[in-house]
């Protein structure tokens, strides 16, 4: 009915006037829908998702059949050079990405998660457990089944003998990232999917192990990362932590920090880092390489090599990196909004960029920045380093618009994150992209849960040579 309703308004929204109110419909109805068939408050998380992927199917049909021959988008050959670039050709269902609101995951906003989602306390920042049950089902899930939830990955939670031992006959030297990946295939051993897919299971079936493993993953993360932590910055000195407490608690307790206040700035953290669309570098590898039903922890791997690229999840320690420079640069200046702009025209001068501010599909600042800007207001007002951000928030954007050459000067998410990080002891910069990696677990792995639920088939696209064109 909800498809039907949908391609009923699209057949009549040809005017600017009826494109507008199709748009404002559609998101209506994008968060109809995930209300209208609410299960009950205590249903499991595999009988609440059995029932979506079958209503989603159905969905999916009828979009198909009626509109499967209508084109997307074109592709230029500027985009097919230039990294295919905002060409629209694939469905991503756990979240997207909007240029003047942000980043909706199942069509709720970051503040809307904020508001919505169950956290340990009331008013609190989500627990990463409730986005996840959001990004699988695309409900808003009661404290009862994020508790459950939480009872679940707890009995998942413990890392294999071989994995640790694995973990700690790795080289130091090894970049945090590297290590990540080596832990994340050393639990490969334990895949339902692969095993089941050997046993000849049929395809139908693929998501509910596509499903346990990646539980299994999400439930482990929290231990492999601190296990890289304690290993490379703390002489391998492994800590113990409550295995029923909640994933941000138990990772940072395991990392060695006892601040309740950074275990609220880590569901923070692990909330809003969660996903970002089908197109960037870590979500489509795991979406790639899992469509040759390479099982979630080949896949997630593959998709944390791609994390690790400069251009993609190195940004925040750049921006934390160009802020200590700029610190230095005052010489014990007080920052004001005259000598922060002149350090800004000499970085751009110099053939740098300003790390930390524009964005590829945002067209404003984005929401991610916002809400760790209050989460600092309220717990870190007076720490001069996000002073100092905080007066870049007014400067930076006057000098790339009058530079002319970004079409969103507004800040990203980077332009804050290290910022906390730091400031609750986490001084370790290259560890950064590690707990980005935890985070993108949650919408990664959701994604590939209902890739297999719909049987999405191998991705082969086609390539053309200079030449042909």
């Amino acid at each position: 009915m909800y498809a039907y309703s949908r391609l009923a308004w699209k057949s009549f929204a040809s005017s600017s006037a009826s494109r507008l109110i199709w748009k404002q419909h559609e998101q209506l109805m994008d968060i109809f829908s995930c209300r209208l068939l609410q299960s009950s408050a205590n249903a499991s998380l595999k009988e609440t998702l059995g029932e979506k992927i079958q209503e989603m199917r159905e969905e999916v049909q009828e979009v198909r059949h009626a509109v499967g021959n209508q084109v997307l988008g074109t592709c230029t050959v500027d985009q097919a050079y230039g990294g295919m670039r905002s060409v629209k050709c694939m469905t991503y269902e756990t979240s997207l990405l909007d240029p003047n609101e942000g980043i909706r995951f199942r069509g709720y906003s970051i503040p809307d998660c904020q508001k919505l989602l169950p956290g340990i306390k009331q008013g609190g920042e989500p627990l990463p457990e409730s986005l996840l049950w959001l990004l699988l089902t695309g409900e808003i899930p009661s404290v009862q089944q994020v508790g459950s939830l939480r009872e679940e990955l707890s009995t998942r939670a413990n890392l294999p003998d071989h994995v640790k031992k694995t973990l700690n006959s790795v080289s130091t030297s090894l970049h945090p990232m590297a290590q990540f990946s080596i832990g994340i295939l050393a639990m490969q051993s334990d895949s339902v999917f692969a095993k089941e897919y050997a046993r000849g299971a049929p395809k139908n079936k693929l998501w509910e192990y596509c499903l346990e493993d990646a539980l299994t993953l999400i439930a482990r993360l929290p231990q492999v990362a601190a296990m890289v932590y304690r290993n490379t910055y703390h002489q391998g000195k492994q800590l113990e932590a409550d295995l029923k407490l909640d994933m941000s608690t138990r990772l940072t307790k395991l990392m060695g920090f006892q601040n309740p206040e950074f275990d609220e700035l880590m569901r923070l953290y692990l909330t809003i880092h969660a996903d970002h669309e089908g197109g960037n570098v870590s979500a489509h590898s795991v979406r790639l390489v899992g469509s040759a039903l390479s099982d979630p922890f080949l896949a997630f791997s593959a998709g944390m090599n791609g994390l690790a690229g400069p251009l993609h999840g190195l940004a925040n320690q750049n921006v934390l990196t160009w802020l200590l420079q700029v610190k230095e640069k005052l010489g014990g200046q007080s920052p004001t909004k005259e000598n922060l702009t002149k350090i800004c025209w000499e970085t751009l001068n110099s053939g740098n960029v300003i790390p930390g501010f524009g964005h590829a599909v945002l067209r404003r600042t984005d929401p991610r920045y916002s809400c760790q800007r209050e989460f600092a207001l309220k717990h870190l007002p007076n720490d001069e380093i996000f002073q100092l951000v905080s007066l870049l928030y007014e400067v930076v954007p006057k000098v790339l618009t009058e530079q002319g050459k970004v079409s969103n000067p507004w800040p990203n998410v980077d332009a804050h994150s290290g910022t906390l990080l730091r400031y609750y002891g986490v001084k370790e910069m290259t560890f950064y992209t590690v707990l980005f990696g935890v985070s993108r677990a949650l919408g990664t792995l959701s994604s590939l849960v209902w890739d297999r639920a719909l049987g999405l088939p191998i991705e082969r696209p086609k390539s053309v040579t200079t030449h042909w064109i």
